[in-house]
């Protein structure tokens, strides 16, 4: 049996560990309960993954997020480790498969949703599974105090009976003191060996700019830092649209959100990856499995929903261990409109329940039925169809997601269904006549034996990776034979998947879910004002405000943040901008980027003075952008 370095150097290519990996992956080999608190980008699923494959059995893994659980798959897959995953979609015989796979396949990993363990079938089969630990991931999902709250996860603790010997090792990158004890109570840790790396990022700095031009100011960022950069925004069409602002201003910019099809995304990525666009703009679908070190700056452009959130997407930037940047722009009515979006889109229990009932009615859900049936969704039409405000109603269904009473897969997907019109003796006779195509066609025969009878849905993801043949290959000739009428092909994309985990119970189904929804809404509101707070507040360390938010104490400012720099600034300058700024304005109102046009001083410089001027209320900010004295 090889070591844990030998692994290491195996599959991952790396020589040494990350401090505390090692200590990690020690003590759940030496079957102790484990906590293990690692900032993103820490490498925490090493710390469950080498110890499974050092022993006999698989591991179990309960993950939150189809689309994370996607990601670390089909990274165990190209390193040639047996992994295999069961999210929402599935039906019974699909997962039945799975599980036989997982039984008699020598697998050594098996991932699965926590809504998946309240299935009393499944836990039945997990129990006959040689289980060699149990890892839970995204562990701050089981604590009410948490910033993505499941219950599914209040259940995880049943396994504790069913694996009384097997040690469970609980994982987050983000959690409060009060959210860590949380996630070891619920989980019923037995005297857990815990982990905890520092939240400090020295290499990072934190930056919270105020300006009214944030594009002008982005540029300016980019210019000065031309390295990979990331930029969050909070919606697709933000996504979009900055792109295309930034490429007319002469940065190389892709994008990156949840509706874009899969081969987009890989487009998109590559393209950054190999630096032929310098920046990615996205949404906070964006991150999970990134693996890019020289990431030079990481910019969110709008207040973040949390600091957990900001934190993780933050701390992308600089993983080479060199000097980074996390920038946060803002503007006078930032905190403002934050709030007041805030309350107009926080869904209450009566709306809650409108929303289920719709949901039922627009997909004629029966009262009693639905459980287990799966639907494509689209949010535009169905709260075009009841009238409902578009962010209100996401906020509902992604609170039912969380509740296990709905699933929601957002990850863009392509429907196809076809059915051979022709006989199976003209199939084979194409075949031996186009032998280039032969290998795709016996693929989806085989894998899909009934596609004479009636129409089937394929998947060419697997049709491709059975047959060897890239995925573009197999579409074309899929449309070469509809075009032939030898099959009818019907192809539907969609970037929502709706399936129903249990049956339709109306008020009964709200009102037990619904006791989570008001201290939901108090703990978001709390995480909000906390956001607010980081993004005025100017008389503190900036690294030092997010170290205490996360209870971690710390006497020292880390002296590269936009606190510890203008601590730093030479108060003559200071003075002699100030003095510059005020002479220019004596003869006519300017914008912040005029005026950093015609001074020719650092932007930053520039910006600190003018807020420096506003606090002492010399001048005025109007609602054109532009300044004037008061």
């Amino acid at each position: 049996m090889l070591n844990a370095i030998q692994i290491l150097q195996k599959h991952w290519k790396h020589d040494c560990f990350r401090e505390p990996q090692e200590q990690i992956i020690q003590s759940v080999l030496a079957g102790n309960d484990t906590f293990a608190l690692m900032p993103t980008g820490g490498g925490k699923s090493i710390c469950f993954q080498i110890p499974a494959l050092m022993q006999p059995g698989l591991a179990l893994v309960i993950s939150p997020l189809v689309a994370l659980m996607k990601d670390q798959v089909e990274n165990l897959q190209k390193r040639d480790i047996k992994a295999i995953s069961i999210s929402g979609g599935l039906h019974t015989d699909e997962i039945s498969d799975l599980l036989d796979n997982c039984q008699f396949g020598n697998y050594k990993f098996l991932y699965i949703s926590p809504e998946r363990l309240q299935s009393d079938w499944i836990l039945e089969r997990i129990k006959n599974l040689r289980i060699n630990l149990i890892a839970i991931d995204e562990a701050h999902c089981i604590s009410q105090w948490g910033h993505d709250f499941r219950p599914a996860y209040l259940k995880i603790s049943i396994l504790k009976t069913l694996f009384p010997k097997v040690p469970f090792v609980a994982l987050t990158a983000s959690a409060t003191s009060r959210v860590q004890e949380d996630i070891i109570t619920q989980l019923k840790l037995n005297q857990p060996a815990v982990f905890k790396k520092s939240f400090a990022r020295q290499n990072l700095a934190y930056m919270v700019y105020k300006t009214e031009d944030k594009l002008f100011m982005l540029g300016q960022i980019l210019k000065k830092n031309p390295e990979p950069s990331i930029v969050y925004v909070r919606n697709r069409k933000s996504c979009v649209d900055l792109a295309s602002q930034l490429t007319a201003m002469g940065y190389t910019a892709v994008y990156y959100h949840g509706g874009l099809s899969r081969k987009d995304k890989e487009h998109n990525m590559n393209c950054w990856m190999d630096e032929s666009a310098q920046v990615m703009v996205a949404t906070n679908a964006f991150g999970m499995g990134i693996d890019k070190a020289n990431v030079k700056t990481v910019v969110h452009i709008q207040l973040p929903e949390n600091l957990e959130n900001y934190y993780q997407e933050a701390g992308r930037a600089g993983r080479n261990n060199h000097k980074a940047f996390a920038v946060l722009l803002t503007s006078a009515s930032d905190a403002e409109q934050a709030m007041q979006q805030f309350q107009a889109f926080l869904p209450d229990k009566k709306f809650l329940l409108q929303v289920y009932l719709k949901l039922c009615s627009y997909f004629q859900i029966a009262y009693g039925e639905g459980i287990n049936e799966e639907f494509s969704f689209s949010l535009n039409t169905f709260c075009s169809k009841y009238n409902f405000p578009i962010l209100k109603t996401y906020q509902a269904l992604q609170f039912l997601d969380r509740q296990g009473v709905i699933g929601l897969n957002q990850e863009f997907s392509e429907k196809i269904t076809l059915q051979f019109l022709i006989e199976s003796r003209e199939v084979i006779r194409y075949m031996s006549l186009h032998p280039a195509d032969e290998e795709i066609l016996l693929t989806i025969l085989r894998t899909y034996p009934g596609v004479y009878d009636l129409p089937t849905v394929i998947n060419p993801v697997l049709v491709s990776k059975k047959s060897g043949k890239p995925e573009e290959q197999i579409h074309a000739l899929l449309h070469k034979l509809h075009e032939r009428a030898m099959i009818s092909l019907m192809a539907k994309s969609n970037d929502t998947q709706l399936v129903f985990n249990e049956i339709r119970e109306d008020e009964k189904t709200i009102h037990r879910v619904s006791r989570f929804l008001e201290a939901q809404n108090q703990r978001k509101k709390e995480q909000l004002e906390a956001v607010v707070s980081y993004a005025s507040h100017h008389q503190q360390c900036k690294s030092r405000q997010l170290l205490e938010y996360f209870g971690e104490k710390t006497s020292e400012d880390c002296g590269i943040c936009s606190y510890c720099i203008d601590q730093k600034k030479d108060k003559i300058n200071t003075a002699s901008i100030t003095q510059a700024i005020l002479e220019l304005l004596k003869k006519e109102d300017l914008s912040s980027r005029e005026l950093q046009t015609q001074l020719g001083y650092e932007s930053n410089d520039v910006i600190f003075a003018l807020q420096t001027l506003l606090e002492h209320e010399v001048i005025l900010l109007q609602n054109n952008g532009q300044y004037t004295l008061l």
